[in-house]
């Protein structure tokens, strides 16, 4: 996370849980030490927005995104589930930015 802030990034996580199960989850993680969104109402709504969102399944895809400071989507990748981004890969597409 040091290096994320240092570049500058600020980093979200986006769920289309409700709170209380973003809470229940981080709290039996030990603690999330980045801000999480919730994406419960409208449902799924920002996942829709940005293509994520799968209407089968109730649920948005996993993925990372990267948008500038000016709003603009620079980045973003889905992954398979139970997949995830590394911080070097992201931090690679940090740097290209």
């Amino acid at each position: 996370m040091r290096e994320f802030e240092e570049k500058g990034v600020q980093v979200l996580g986006l769920s289309t849980d409700n709170a209380f199960s973003l809470k229940a989850w981080a709290d039996s993680m030990g603690g999330i030490d980045y801000p999480l969104l919730s994406d419960f109402y409208p449902h799924g709504e920002t996942a829709q927005a940005y293509g994520l969102f799968m209407e089968e399944r109730g649920m948005a895809q996993r993925a990372a995104v990267l948008i500038d400071k000016q709003g603009v989507v620079r980045y973003a990748k889905a992954y398979e589930p139970g997949t995830l981004p590394t911080p070097e890969e992201l931090m690679a597409e940090v740097d290209k930015l």
